[in-house]
Order: C-alpha cells, then sequence, then structure tokens
C-alpha cells in the first residue's frame, strides 16, 4: 500500500534528496487520445524522484512544446501556507490513541523504530490521525532515499509550463481528503503496511524507477495489481473510483479543440481497470507514442 502512498505525495509532504541515476535509455510511457480537433497527450509520472535523473526524450520534450495547455493531478500547491493549515486541519485530532497503541504489538518496535529513524521523538505523532502519520512516515521514506517531490515529474512539467495554463484534476483537499475518510481500521492497516514495506524500500523504489522510466507498464501493471489484491478497499478509493472521474474529465475535454498534456501517476495509466484501458473498453481511439 505504500505505492497507494506514492501516488498522492504532494509538494506539501515531501522532501528533498541527494541524487541517483536514471535507468539507460529512459523512455517513460505516453499515449495519445485524439478526435479530429483535439489531441491529449496521457503521461504517466513519479510523484518523487532523485536529483538529477534524467527521464526526458525528445519525443516528450517536443510533445511539451506542441501542447498549450498541462493538466496535472492536482495544482494547488503554491500558497505553502494554506497547504500547511489545511494538512494541520485534515491531519490531526484531539483525544487519539497512541500511536503505537493503533498497531498489533508485534508491529510496535518497527512503528517506532519508524517514527525515530523520520526524526521525531516518542509521542510526538500521537496527535495525527493514523492516514497522516503513515503518509508522513512515507514522505521521510522518500527523502531518506534522496527522492522529493522537488524533482518530481509535476514540479519540472510546472516549470516547463510556466506563461502557459495548468489546471488540476483535483485539490489537494480532495486528495488528502481520501485518506481521511477511510475507516480506522484501513487507516490503521495502511499504517502497518507502510511499516512493513519499509524492509524493502529502497529496492522495491530503485524497482519501480527502472519499470517507470523504461516504460515498462507491464511491470507497473503488476506491481499494482499486487497491491490491489492485499488492499482493495483502499484500492477502490484511491484509484479506481479515481481513474473513473479522470476518464469522464478526458471524454468531455475532447469537446474543447486544442493540445493538452494530461500528467498523472503512472499506476493510473497501467493495466487493467487503468484510465487507458477504460477509455479503450470505451471505444475512444489511444495510441501509444512512446
Amino acid at each position: 500500500m505504500r505505492k497507494f502512498v506514492t501516488l498522492l505525495l504532494s509538494a506539501a509532504l515531501a522532501a528533498c534528496g541527494s541524487a541517483a541515476p536514471a535507468a539507460p535509455k529512459a523512455k517513460p510511457a505516453m499515449w495519445k487520445l485524439s478526435d479530429p480537433d483535439t489531441t491529449i497527450y496521457l503521461f504517466g509520472t513519479v510523484h518523487v524522484l532523485p536529483e538529477g535523473m534524467k527521464w526526458r526524450t525528445a519525443r516528450f520534450d517536443q510533445t511539451v512544446g506542441q501542447a498549450k495547455e498541462l493538466v496535472l493531478e492536482i495544482n494547488d500547491v503554491n500558497d505553502k501556507a494554506a497547504l500547511g493549515a489545511l494538512y494541520k486541519r485534515l491531519a490531526f485530532s484531539p483525544g487519539l490513541p497512541s500511536v503505537l497503541d493503533r498497531v498489533p504489538a508485534d508491529k510496535r518496535a518497527e512503528l517506532q523504530a519508524a517514527i525515530e529513524r523520520a526524526g521525531f521523538k516518542p509521542g510526538q505523532l500521537d496527535a495525527m490521525e493514523t492516514w497522516a502519520v503513515a503518509v508522513t512516515l512515507g514522505a521521510s521514506m522518500y527523502a531518506g532515499m534522496g527522492a522529493s517531490s522537488d524533482n518530481g515529474v509535476e514540479n519540472q512539467l510546472r516549470t516547463a509550463f510556466k506563461g502557459r495554463d495548468i489546471e488540476g484534476l483535483e485539490t489537494t483537499e480532495q486528495q488528502l481528503g481520501y485518506f481521511d475518510v477511510m475507516p480506522e481500521e484501513t487507516q490503521r492497516k495502511l499504517l502497518v503496511s507502510m511499516v512493513d514495506d519499509m524492509k524493502n524500500a529502497r529496492a522495491d523504489f530503485q524497482k519501480m524507477l527502472a519499470a517507470w522510466s523504461s516504460g515498462n507498464t507491464m511491470a507497473i501493471a503488476r506491481t499494482f495489481d499486487d497491491e490491489l489484491k492485499k488492499a482493495p478497499e483502499i484500492a477502490h478509493v484511491l484509484i479506481d473510483q479515481r481513474n473513473a472521474n479522470w476518464v469522464q474529465w478526458l471524454k468531455h475535454r475532447l469537446d474543447q479543440p486544442g493540445t493538452v498534456l494530461v500528467a498523472v501517476g503512472a499506476g493510473h495509466l497501467a493495466g487493467k481497470g487503468s484510465v487507458i484501458d477504460l477509455l479503450q473498453k470505451q471505444g475512444l481511439k489511444v495510441e501509444r507514442v512512446q
């Protein structure tokens, strides 16, 4: 389930890190959805990346040059004070039990170690809702591996599209709200999964980067299929519902002429039930162009 958290890590939650090499001949997957007067390029992203990772291609840069508009999952990330206030409002609640008491007894030592590695003192996260503890530890984990939203695809694209229209499919409040409305039992399952996944996090992240940068959508789909089977109730909220919403948005966007680049998390575009799959099942022409 750590991969679901990765999908939603935003600039307000992730920190910066150090350099790491890209996979050879990087060529992340990109598709084209079109009708006679509209072209929508669909590009799968990774929200947090190591500094200096090379992933852009001549074909991708050509697409960036052609597009008049950029559409991301979220685009309300500039007001850091507002984001901080939003996170505080959603992530903290009075009268919560100790974080350690929210996981099974055999997981408490691992959770305590993870909290300490993230630089927090005992009890410092007790006022956080369980989902927020998982997201906070996830952000710290990726920062420890040298991955940052500052280096992520979305942040680089915002710079590339400066002076052009940039929109968001969702708001940060919506994204955090997906976690906030989860039942406590599901939030605790998410936290336990985060702790378990930390053991192999670095190797898993490198595999994910290699699959993404090489455009290996089959590998991405297999990874996310495994996660979906572990937590269908979380997948329904974070993946299935959002994919369906975005497909409807894309269908409506075809009614407006022009060229658009839509960049969303790579897991949303790979495999069965993905945005690409749903578009094709509805008879729309989707062509892979990278």
